[in-house]
This record gives structure tokens, C-alpha cells and sequence, in this order.
């Protein structure tokens, strides 16, 4: 009998999914403009900036996702021409980055010091390369519903702080967040917002963990999502699940196949970043934590 993960990928390898596994160094997409595969530096935290990516470097990984903090701690004891020296070492792009500064879209009494903390990342990143970045809906209060114009507004402003740096700053939408945990809330806010260096996180985990429904994507309009978060739901109570207890992509009951399809439906072809939180993977020997993972996602 078939398995769930050998339906994904024969899909993928008739044609009728865009995903393949390792890009070109230098660029998130192959010549044939398809989805690859990246790693989030939150997936082997514990191995910090260089032994996560020497560690996937030589399990093949070629795309990465950092997390601006660990480039800070990286930078406490080494230098920026260090960082970009690792990425170049290992054959390896940075893509995306975790801007990781809280208060940027909620309304916020100190909205202020987290954009100048913004614009500090924004530099950031901007020196290793990065043109896409995000931040996420987390946040302590829920809101009313005018305060969504101030939503829709503060990322209209965001977006003008990246503007200078010609980046594109997105927002993942969290399962668990007060305001914005669904993809349909996320769309109409953004859409509001209607800021060109503004757009879409769409993680799989916190879509098919939440108050999603697959139908929920064809609202999707082409060129919305910015990036992807790439993980799989375990088969468990959903009053169990939590920021941590996503898996690897094939291990769960997410229906991967269909929603790539429709990622790819709507014209996204860039980077799958796994992300994962369990201890591990965080704790794991990056080099065997990238080879599991491209192992599993691989289609051919």
C-alpha cells in the first residue's frame, strides 16, 4: 500500500506539485522557478550561528532562514564579514530572515523603540544579503474591531521602514495570537494595509493546527504569500498542540500534497523553511536533523 509521503512524492514527481529539494547557491529558486528547500536557524538553535550552517551545509541544505538573534549572539564574538564568510564558506544563501522585535502591528504605547529596534535588523540583514524578512501577529491583548485599522496601519508603516533598505517585511499569522491566528483575517488586514513592501507569512503549521480550512487558501490571491513555513500536525488531540509540537513535513496529517498544490496554484515559487521547536531537533546534531529533513522532502 502506498504511503502518505510516497502519494507526495509522486505528485511532485508528475509534475503536478513545483517542489523540489536543494537550489542553486546564490539563489532560493531553480531555473525552473520551483519551490526549495530552507532551513530556519530556529530548527537547530542550540548549535548557534556557524554549527547550524556548517552542519546543514554538509547535509546538502543550500537555503537558510536566519533568526536575528542568533546573528546577534554570533556577533558578539565575531564580525559581519565573519557571518557573511560562514554563508559563503558553506555555499549557502540566506533568504529569509526573523526580524524577532515584538509590538510592531498591535497598538502599542512603545511602538517607537520597537520600530528603531526594527530598523536595526532591517540593517542587519540588509548586510548578509537579505531582502524578505517577517514578524508575527503574536501578541498579549485582543482587540477591538477598530483596532484593526491601527493594524492595517502600523503595517503600511512598517512596510515605508523597509522601504530604504528595499526589503519586504511580512507577517506570519499565529494560531495562538488574540488578533490575527487565521489566514482570512491576515488577508483582509494586509490587504488594507495595501503596502507594496508589506505582505503574507503562510506557515503550514499554524494554518492546519488552527481555524483554517484547506478552501480557506483559494482566497490566496497571486503573488500575497511572500514565504512559507514548511512543517507537518501530528496526529494528536488539538488541545495538545503547541508552538512546539510541529514535526517534519510527512510525519503528520496535514494535507501537504493539496496545499502545495495550491500554494502553487497561486504562483508561489520560493522557499520551504522548515521550522521546528521540539528539543530534538533543536538540540540534535544539525548535520543529522538536515539530512533527516531533506531526506523526507525530497521529490524527484
Amino acid at each position: 500500500m502506498a504511503t502518505r509521503r510516497d502519494i507526495m512524492i509522486g505528485a511532485a514527481a508528475a509534475g503536478l506539485s513545483p517542489v523540489m529539494v536543494s537550489g542553486t547557491p546564490g539563489t532560493a529558486l531553480s531555473a525552473e522557478g520551483k519551490m526549495v528547500l530552507c532551513m530556519h536557524t530556529n530548527t537547530s538553535a542550540a548549535a548557534g550561528y556557524r554549527g547550524a550552517l556548517e552542519g546543514w551545509a554538509k547535509a546538502g541544505i543550500r537555503n537558510v532562514e536566519l533568526n536575528a538573534t542568533m546573528v546577534d549572539e554570533f556577533l558578539k564574538t565575531d564580525t559581519l564579514d565573519g557571518a557573511r564568510k560562514v554563508l559563503a564558506d558553506n555555499g549557502m544563501t540566506a533568504v529569509h530572515g526573523a526580524v524577532s522585535v515584538g509590538g510592531l502591528l498591535e497598538p502599542n504605547s512603545d511602538r517607537v523603540t520597537a520600530i528603531e529596534a526594527r530598523k536595526r535588523r532591517l540593517g542587519l540583514f540588509a548586510s548578509l544579503g537579505v531582502k524578505k524578512v517577517y514578524t508575527t501577529s503574536a501578541g498579549m491583548q485582543k482587540l477591538a474591531l477598530d483596532d484593526y485599522k491601527v493594524v492595517a496601519d502600523n503595517m503600511r508603516s512598517v512596510g515605508e521602514t523597509a522601504k530604504p533598505f528595499n526589503m519586504i517585511v511580512s507577517v506570519e499569522f499565529i494560531r495562538a495570537s488574540p488578533y490575527m491566528s487565521t489566514l482570512l483575517t491576515a488577508l483582509k488586514v494586509t490587504r488594507e494595509a495595501a503596502h507594496p513592501n508589506f505582505g503574507l507569512l503562510f506557515d503550514f503549521y499554524h494554518f492546519w493546527s488552527g481555524l483554517n480550512k484547506l478552501e480557506d487558501m483559494d482566497q490566496i490571491r497571486t503573488g500575497e504569500i511572500q514565504h512559507v513555513h514548511f512543517q507537518d500536525v501530528p496526529d494528536m488531540p488539538r488541545e495538545l498542540l503547541d508552538n512546539n509540537t510541529r514535526i517534519i513535513p510527512g510525519d503528520g496529517v496535514s494535507p501537504l500534497d493539496a496545499m502545495l498544490r495550491k500554494l502553487a496554484d497561486k504562483g508561489y515559487a520560493g522557499p520551504l523553511s522548515v521550522e521546528l521547536f521540539l528539543p530534538k531537533f533543536q538540540n540534535g546534531d544539525p548535520y543529522e536533523i538536515a539530512r533527516e529533513i531533506r531526506q523526507k522532502c525530497k521529490w524527484s
